[in-house]
């Protein structure tokens, strides 16, 4: 019989529920984490290279999220006693300068594939048995903002992913947009006139903080 799988959710959707057991404890989600951006995220499996790289990163940028509201979440298809002996593995290596790194978020047992069967982590013609490199941006409300998705052998850039968070961020509280590259302290992209009126006024009357490339390009410069 075919098995059935989950349609993927999608940018917009409110994140699918679940409840599992992780290496800090049981966790509801996404109820445990209203008011917080999350990184949920997947891997192949434990004690594979590229993800021990990328576990070392994520664990040495956990404050760096904190500082931006952002807790994360990982998971993979092993079981939670597989998860412990791999972190604590990871303590005693060393890479890119990172070393005795203890990975303080959680990650969750998902032996059944129940979870990542619902987020659409597992990709039938990359692998049958291991989750793919998903990455999920969920906001403080529970909806689902951002949706990357790497092949198995090809690591994460965290970097970006910290730059998503920053940009949602921005977007929502300035009600604006970012243009590409964006970076904080870069000038933001003003919503598209929505008349022929006040594309006419934009382009008759720049300013020093707001200017236009054409009517339906503006920026507003940050100072």
């Amino acid at each position: 019989m075919e098995e059935i799988r989950e349609r993927m959710p999608l940018i917009g959707e409110d994140a699918p529920a679940f409840k599992a057991i992780t290496t800090q404890g049981e966790i509801n989600f996404p109820e445990d984490y209203k008011g917080k951006w999350v990184i949920l995220f997947s891997h192949p499996a434990d004690f594979t290279p590229v993800c021990t790289t990328e576990f070392m990163t994520f664990a040495s940028m956990i404050d760096e999220f904190k500082a931006i509201n952002t807790e994360l979440v990982g998971l993979s298809v092993d079981s939670l006693y597989a998860h412990i002996a791999w972190l604590r593995r990871i303590q005693e290596l060393e890479w890119k300068g990172m070393s005795h790194v203890n990975v303080t978020f959680p990650l969750i047992e998902d032996i059944r594939m129940e979870v990542a069967n619902k987020y659409g982590m597992i990709q039938p013609n990359a692998s049958n048995t291991q989750a793919v490199r998903a990455v999920f941006v969920i906001d403080p409300n529970g909806k689902i903002r951002t949706i990357l998705y790497y092949p198995l052998s090809t690591g994460r850039n965290f970097d970006e992913i910290k730059r998503i968070i920053l940009a949602l961020q921005k977007a929502d509280s300035d009600h604006c947009a970012t243009p590409a590259d964006w970076r904080p302290g870069d000038d933001v992209i003003v919503p598209t006139a929505g008349s022929c009126g006040t594309a006419r006024e934009r382009m008759e009357n720049q300013s020093e903080d707001q200017y236009c490339l054409d009517w339906f390009l503006c920026f507003r410069k940050e100072k």
